[in-house]
Order: C-alpha cells, then sequence, then structure tokens
C-alpha cells in the first residue's frame, strides 16, 4: 500500500483546470476590439439621429406651408397664425420644429391682400426658429 502526502498531490494539477477562465491578453484583446468597433459606431449613429432631425423639420415644414396655402385658397384669407389652421381642423397640432418646441416657428407675413374680401394681411409660410446650422451647411431657419 502506497501513501501519498498532501503535499504530493498539490504538485500535480488536474489538467482541466487549466483551461477555465480567460488570460489578461484575451480580455484586453476582446475589450480593445470592442472599443474600435463602437468608435466607429458611434459617430454613424448620432449622424444618423441628427439626418432623422433634418427629415423631420423637412416634413413638418412642408406639410405647414401646404395647409397654409390649402386655408388660403378655402377660407379666400390667409391664417393670422398657426393657431387658426389648428382650430380651423387642418392640422391636429402644431408639429415640433427642430428645437423640439412648437412655438419656435418664425411665420412670413403677407405684404399684400390676396383678394377684395380680405381685410387683413396673413402668413403665407413658415420656416424654423432655430439658429442652429444644418449637416448640409445652412441654416435651419433658411429652410
Amino acid at each position: 500500500m502506497k501513501v501519498e502526502s498532501k503535499v504530493g498531490q498539490a504538485k500535480f494539477r488536474n489538467p482541466k483546470l487549466r483551461d477555465c477562465g480567460f488570460t489578461l491578453i484575451e480580455m484586453v484583446v476582446v475589450i480593445s476590439m470592442i472599443l474600435i468597433l463602437l468608435s466607429i459606431a458611434l459617430p454613424m449613429y448620432n449622424q444618423s439621429i441628427i439626418r432623422a432631425r433634418e427629415t423631420t423639420l423637412r416634413q413638418n415644414l412642408a406639410t405647414i406651408n401646404k395647409v397654409i396655402d390649402q386655408y388660403t385658397l378655402d377660407k379666400q384669407k390667409a391664417p393670422q397664425s398657426l393657431a387658426d389652421l389648428v382650430s380651423a381642423g387642418y392640422l391636429k397640432a402644431v408639429p415640433k420644429d427642430i428645437t423640439g418646441n412648437s412655438d419656435t416657428w418664425q411665420c412670413d407675413e403677407e405684404d399684400s391682400l390676396k383678394s377684395i374680401d380680405q381685410t387683413e394681411p396673413g402668413i403665407v409660410g413658415c420656416h424654423s426658429g432655430s439658429s442652429q446650422v444644418g449637416s448640409d451647411g445652412t441654416a435651419y431657419s433658411s429652410w
């Protein structure tokens, strides 16, 4: 009968235990690869958010200006404010500007009366009230 000491057993490790876990170098490589991918993806994500906001602004501007024209043709007078479009049922609500507020729209007042029955001038169009510059280099207020 052979007696082994516990000290002798500590010298020989189980080969299955050696393959458990990751080394520090493996972890550093994986984390650095994730950071590289994030550094590529984040600017693209931010740019897509900006493009989506600009597309929404363009659609809102087109809708508002189309509804102003429709109101003017139907009522034979221009609306006095965007609230007139909502109260007459042409819009459910005034859409939000690129700033996130619906009260920052800048409306263009008409200089002349379009019909004989019209007693006061109204608005003929709107543009953004933001002072920021779009991704194409033009100011949002000039759209």
